[in-house]
């Protein structure tokens, strides 16, 4: 039987800030405690836990490397022994380092795919052991898997590793009633994307989408609450919320 969305418990890695945070509220107005997960800014997840508390909602903030099984195996059980269990898994953690392939940095990649590939297998690992019957397991991929833009080689090679690992954990949990889905953004207005770019190339990025806009994290937010609550007969796939984009 499902667990109803009232009844749901969630945790959001990388909640801190950018669409993590916006996903922490966005599911917190449907009722849904959420653990607001950090690696390195704890005042920065505790504002979030704030923003929530003030609009009524209940919340707490869980710290750790998501590529740390011990960290994570921790934050999950403080989940658990705070709210009572574990239904929705969203795992928005992730770097971007943008380079052409002919002179990325090895060292750069290591600690890329360190977070986006091993911290998204430890997050799913931890996710599929607890998450309870009804739940929903959500990774995020990016547009640019498709779009394949210049200099995101190797961002686009761990996005598409969690793809992957993302539709393969779908089938492996067959018999569960767990869903597992990844949400692939487009360009979105966030710190991480906005980061180094100038204003003519943001302009451009823009205007790229049908809708001649860039996303914001309110609007991945939606797409994650719509998987994380209604969306029972939607496993195993990607989304691309870019609107229109590709």
């Amino acid at each position: 039987m499902n667990t109803p969305t009232s009844d749901r418990v969630a945790l959001v890695t990388g909640g801190s800030g950018g669409i993590g945070r916006a996903v922490a509220q966005r599911l917190a107005e449907d009722g849904i405690p959420v653990a607001v997960h950090y690696s390195g800014n704890r005042a920065k997840a505790e504002q979030t836990v704030a923003a929530i508390t003030a609009s009524g909602g209940r919340a707490l903030a869980v710290g750790g490397d998501v590529a740390d099984e011990d960290a994570m195996r921790a934050a999950f059980e403080t989940v658990g022994a705070a709210f009572g269990g574990l239904d929705v898994v969203v795992n928005t953690a992730g770097i971007m380092i943008l380079a052409p392939v002919e002179t990325f940095d090895l060292a750069e990649l290591d600690r890329m795919h360190r977070t986006n590939i091993r911290g998204t297998f430890v997050v799913s690992q931890q996710a599929a052991r607890t998450v309870r019957p009804g739940g929903a397991i959500i990774n995020f991929s990016t547009s640019v898997v498709r779009t394949q833009f210049p200099e995101y080689g190797a961002y686009v090679a761990s996005k598409a590793a969690v793809e992957a690992m993302t539709l393969v954990l779908a089938r492996e949990l067959r018999g569960r009633d767990i869903t597992v889905n990844a949400v692939a953004p487009g360009p979105t207005a966030t710190p991480l994307f906005l980061r180094g770019k100038d204003e003519d190339t943001v302009d451009r990025l823009a205007k790229a989408a049908p809708l001649e806009r860039l996303g914001r994290p309110e609007d991945i937010a939606e797409t994650v609450a719509f998987l994380a609550g209604p969306a029972r007969w939607i496993n195993g796939q990607v989304l691309y919320a870019n609107g229109g984009l590709a």
